[in-house]
């Protein structure tokens, strides 16, 4: 059943309007650490304050947010990045904490082999029902339907009497500096959206992931006489059966929402690099990769427990027994995060899609990667995920998103919207 006021800003949401959104988005090229990182936060500034919005657009202090101790890790060398937060609606007398923020990341991942897209990775191109273009899915999509929903609210003249904020945030990709940032500014919010690609499916819990390194030790020698040194790849590879061994064991009994997964917390090896010339025995093995952590382990507890599967592996090798190899935690460093059981949050989302879509409310489910969600629910804000894309396109070649599933999304947000801040 949908209100008037409800019907009335359903049908103001500008369809034609949305996917020019997404067109404009995408084409900023902004990978994270890029100026066009920066750039991207001023053109959304601007289409805030176009809204309506109170916004505060701040140079984020980045020396005093990587002192931190609670710092969560970054990849890509920045040396700028701006924060943004556009505030609209709120009653005097009414509780002035945001009744929903919906929160964005505008930083995308590198586009990677050009050949193997089918065209420009920055000029958007529609393919069928999709919108081909490196950030459509990850999370450009759900950042336009963020913004048709605010201009649909807005449309409608509905009085906000609990104000709506929007985060739109970087640095996502590389462990959530943004989301970091804008909690320690002080914006909070009373309930929490965050449109990453779900497939429009529920995501009320995040696993938890974390970027180990290490270092295996070898010696030298010329390749014609190999047999004199010991080579760091042959000492490396009973540590990288260690490290599938030990996840076959953290994956025996995932927790629920995860069982749909074939493996609920992965362990990747992702980049190996080893040896400075070809007739060489390499010295030097560095292996970095991504741990996968249940959604409310301790990250400590996690770390000590690879790090102890790798000694134990050494200890089985006579060269490492004596050279140990050296395991040292960087990069992104996401804990798990979850909403709260029986929260409010997932039937207002749930139901609103039922409003939208038809049918009964989508299926709830957790997501093996981390994401900004941990930091808000860290922070008391109760989050999910909801959005259009699958996941699986996100990061790789020809990446994309169905435009009916990002105006599905953006007319669920309008009615969450007009649900808690009405």
């Amino acid at each position: 059943m949908l209100t008037a006021t409800e019907a009335a800003a359903l049908a103001l949401l500008d369809e034609a309007g949305t996917v020019a959104t997404l067109r404009d988005l995408v084409a900023v090229p902004s990978v994270g650490g890029s100026d066009a990182e920066v750039e991207i936060q001023a053109l959304l500034a601007r289409r805030l304050t176009e809204l309506g919005h109170e916004v505060d657009h701040w140079p984020l202090d980045l020396a005093a947010l990587r002192a931190h101790p609670d710092h969560p890790g970054e990849e890509a060398e920045r040396a700028e990045a701006w924060g943004l937060v556009g505030t609209t609606g709120g009653r005097d007398g009414e509780d002035p904490v945001p009744a929903l923020v919906l929160e964005a990341h505008v930083d995308v991942v590198l586009p990677g082999d050009l050949d193997a897209w089918s065209s420009d990775p920055f000029t958007p191109v529609v393919d069928g029902d999709d919108l081909v273009a490196r950030g459509s899915n990850d999370m450009k999509g759900g950042l336009a339907a963020v913004l048709a929903a605010a201009a649909a609210v807005r449309a409608s003249g509905a009085e906000l009497v609990r104000p709506l904020a929007v985060h739109c945030v970087v640095g996502e990709e590389d462990g959530g500096l943004g989301a970091f940032a804008t909690l320690q500014r002080g914006h909070r919010g009373a309930a929490c959206v965050i449109p990453e690609p779900t497939g429009l499916d529920l995501v009320t819990a995040n696993a938890g992931a974390l970027t180990f390194r290490i270092e295996v030790p070898g010696v030298a020698t010329h390749g014609s006489t190999a047999y004199v040194g010991v080579s760091a790849i042959d000492r490396y590879l009973g540590l990288h059966r260690a490290l599938a061994a030990l996840q076959e064991r953290r994956n025996a009994d995932p927790e629920p929402l995860f069982r749909h997964l074939p493996v609920a917390y992965p362990i990747s090896v992702g980049r190996l690099v080893a040896g400075d010339w070809p007739s060489s025995v390499p010295d030097l093995l560095v292996a970095e990769g991504r741990y996968g952590l249940r959604v409310e382990e301790d990250p400590t507890t996690a770390r000590a427990e690879l790090e102890a599967a790798v000694a134990e592996a050494a200890d089985a090798d006579p060269f490492l027994r004596d050279h140990p190899p050296v395991v040292t935690w960087r990069g992104g460093q996401f804990a798990g995060g979850h909403l709260p059981s029986g929260h409010v949050l997932r039937d207002v989302v749930g139901l609103a899609h039922s409003a939208v879509a038809g049918g009964p409310p989508p299926r709830e489910r957790g997501a093996p990667y981390g994401s900004d969600l941990r930091l808000y629910a860290a922070a008391g804000v109760p989050t999910l995920h909801y959005g259009p894309g699958d996941i699986r396109t996100a990061h790789g070649p020809d990446e994309r998103v169905p435009l009916a599933e990002v105006l599905t999304c953006a007319r669920v947000l309008t009615l969450a919207v007009l649900r808690l801040c009405t």
